[in-house]
């Protein structure tokens, strides 16, 4: 398995994760519920990453559960800002260098302030992109402070 920028931030700072791969037609993202579902995991525990800009552009990481949608409401008072939109598709891997669905919270080109959603600390082990499509990372959420500016917040849609 080739090793992706998260993997290889992970390992050089020596914290304990685990990889799992899913199967995928080559570019195409999967959708995080099945890719929950493939894996044999709690749809809970699994996190998708999405980027977002504010309206004094500035850009922020959320990361929520697969079948949560993002309040962007509350992220962007999470972040102190007036206000947070996702950043267009086209836009992300040149900020990033990931792609759709392949997005990890770590490894970025730019580390950016990251919000993660409150029920993360309900897991010893949550499970989000390890940086390419068909590859997932499954890792204690607190050592993520190890890598990157992470703030815990309620970040989902009622």
């Amino acid at each position: 398995m080739e090793k992706t920028n998260a993997m290889r931030m992970l390992d050089q700072k020596k914290i304990k994760y685990e990889v799992f791969e899913y199967p995928h037609e080559e570019g195409v993202c999967v959708d995080g519920s099945t890719v929950a579902h493939m894996l044999h995991e709690d749809p809970n525990q699994v996190f998708k990453t999405l980027v977002t800009v504010s309206n004094d552009k500035k850009f922020f990481v959320c990361v929520v559960p697969v079948e949560c949608e993002l309040d962007l409401k509350k992220c962007a008072k999470a972040a102190g800002v007036k206000s947070l939109v996702l950043i267009p598709v086209k836009d992300l891997f040149p900020l990033t260098g990931y792609v759709r669905g392949g997005c990890s919270p770590i490894g970025m080109r730019k580390t950016f302030p990251t919000l993660v959603d409150l029920s993360a600390a309900n897991y010893d082990e949550i499970i989000f992109s390890g940086g390419k499509i068909g590859t997932q990372i499954k890792m204690n959420p607190q050592d993520l402070t190890k890598l990157i500016r992470v703030s815990y917040a309620d970040l989902r849609k009622e």
